[in-house]
């Protein structure tokens, strides 16, 4: 398979060269788009002959999309991977060896997510499976804040056995502030799903069914149905003990407290705020204009 690689980077100075080693192993073509880093994010991927591009950051999706429509991609194949990822030996090997029938445009891959060193294999968190590699012109990114997936234009799918690994090495400090900057991308999402002041990219919902999709359909029919603060406490309930994640042991529940409690009651008490701002004034005016005056986020 020749295949082009799309990766987003701001300071990433801990994992882009972790990656890279990597990606070079089934990629000759490297396309680093950088948020004007200012670590040594730039000269690693220089260093190991990744073509850069620097452009400002408004969301992960605008980014992307930029990223292949933009970056003159000729490989027949493109795959998307994140900073602090990385390919496991045999899912290289499968990649050298796969055969691809023609009516395939799109390639699901397992990832592991690591915490503090830490596999988290329960709630829900195992396996999990996203599009990565597709056709060239055959995929384009959800235009969304939050979650955005990879969605074809047609075609067949097919999953690959081996995995890719996301384990991020920053502190928990890091961490936090990450999820800070999540919960108001989060928040953006749930307000439209109330009050629809944005076009929504709803291309997920009638594409194939997929893991992403049920996942989506969840969030938006029942998840975002229910009332705030409490649907935080119900989906830690879900995940920790329906799915199993005591399991993860103390790591684990670190993770799943954080990750499916704090930061989902983060986003509820970012959106009451908000709401509690508008004054009873939910058009589509006052929403955007709340939101760039408040939240630096032009619509």
């Amino acid at each position: 398979m020749k295949i082009a690689v799309v990766i987003l980077t701001y300071n990433e100075s801990k994992h882009i060269g972790r990656c890279l080693d990597s990606m070079r192993q089934v990629s000759d073509d490297i396309y680093i788009i950088d948020a004007f880093s200012t670590d040594d994010t730039v000269a690693i991927a220089e260093q190991y002959g990744a073509k850069v591009f620097t452009r400002k950051w408004l969301n992960y999706a605008d980014q992307f999309q930029w990223a292949l429509e933009n970056c003159g991609i000729t490989t027949p194949w493109v795959m998307r991977m994140d900073a602090d990822e990385y390919l496991e030996p045999a899912l290289i090997k499968e990649i050298e060896n796969a055969t691809i029938p023609d009516t395939v445009t799109g390639i699901y891959i397992r990832r592991k997510v690591f915490f503090k060193d830490k596999w988290i294999r329960y709630g829900g968190f195992y396996p999990h499976t996203l599009l990565r590699i597709w056709r060239n012109a055959q995929g384009s990114i959800e235009q969304r804040w939050m979650d955005e997936h990879i969605v074809l234009s047609g075609g067949d799918t097919m999953l690959f056995k081996e995995h890719i690994v996301d384990h991020n090495l920053n502190s928990i400090h890091w961490w936090v502030n990450k999820h800070n900057n999540y919960a108001i991308r989060e928040m953006v999402d749930l307000l439209n799903i109330k009050y629809g002041f944005l076009e929504t990219d709803a291309r997920l919902l009638t594409s194939e069914s997929s893991q992403a999709k049920r996942k989506r359909f969840l969030k938006e029919k029942v998840y975002a149905a229910l009332s705030p603060g409490a649907r935080a406490s119900m989906y830690f309930f879900f995940r920790y003990f329906l799915r199993f994640g005591f399991m993860d042991g103390y790591k684990g529940f670190i993770f799943h407290f954080m990750q499916g409690y704090w930061y989902r009651l983060l986003v509820d008490v970012n959106m009451k705020e908000f709401e509690d701002k508008l004054n009873g004034d939910t058009s589509k005016e006052r929403l955007k204009a709340l939101l760039r005056s408040d939240y630096n986020i032009s619509l």
